[in-house]
């Protein structure tokens, strides 16, 4: 039986989910993209579980809300990550690609994964042979990120997710950072089998042409909300 606790939580205003992922026996935990209008929620989980917060991640620099993270650090004593491309000024650690970061008896390790933003970074989680994936915006459920925010770029999203993500072990869980339909997971199999963007079928180019196609509407006060998530 695993020893891992995963709590799914949503910000319903921009679709987001927050993970908090902890040890059931040592009761250490990590959080996964905090959103600042739900800090004291997620304070009183912690109290109420009697959590032990270590480490606060977030997937890349969010454009469509403000980050939780300052001030669950404060509150916590937790150390901030975040990719070593991100541009932050306040994350206490910039973590680099395959980096193995220490959490009780769990392996997690730090996959770069760019093409939503530069700075994008997935968390891979192992227990044992289970393996769970929390790739922010990187991949979502029969979807994935847009790239016409901040070093967005088409063909290193499809390299992203084809050699960071797709190399999982089908039954590997993934996570999303958003979802827009009322899912909540998915497989690393099941994406390659049914996500419109990125199953075999189709290749580099025909995903470039997909998201060139794409017309969406870009977050209000986007740019106050990168700014204040790069500690500008």
């Amino acid at each position: 039986m695993s020893k891992i606790s995963i709590r799914q939580c949503f910000d319903s205003k921009t679709h987001t989910f927050t993970y908090w992922v902890w040890h059931k026996e040592s009761k250490e935990a990590f959080v996964i993209d905090p959103v600042l209008d739900h800090v004291q929620r997620d304070i009183t989980l912690a109290d109420q579980l009697d959590l032990n917060v270590k480490f606060i991640f977030d997937t890349h620099i969010h454009a469509d809300h403000k980050t939780g993270a300052y001030e669950l650090k404060k509150n916590f004593d937790a150390t901030y990550i975040l990719g070593e491309k991100s541009g932050s000024k306040k994350a206490d650690v910039l973590c680099k690609d395959s980096e193995v970061l220490p959490f009780d008896t769990l392996k997690v390790t730090s996959r770069l994964t760019p093409g939503h933003t530069a700075g994008c970074v997935s968390f891979i989680v192992e227990e044992g042979k289970n393996k769970w994936a929390f790739t922010g915006d990187t991949l979502l459920i029969r979807g994935c990120g847009r790239t016409d925010f901040q070093g967005g770029d088409s063909s290193t999203l499809y390299r992203s997710i084809k050699d960071k993500l797709f190399c999982l072990d089908d039954d590997t869980a993934f996570f999303p950072g958003h979802d827009y339909k009322g899912q909540t997971q998915s497989t690393v199999g099941e994406e390659k089998r049914f996500n419109p963007r990125l199953k075999t079928s189709v290749d580099e180019n025909h995903f470039v042409e997909i998201m060139n196609k794409l017309v969406l509407k870009k977050p209000n006060n986007l740019m106050e909300q990168v700014k204040f998530n790069m500690g500008a």
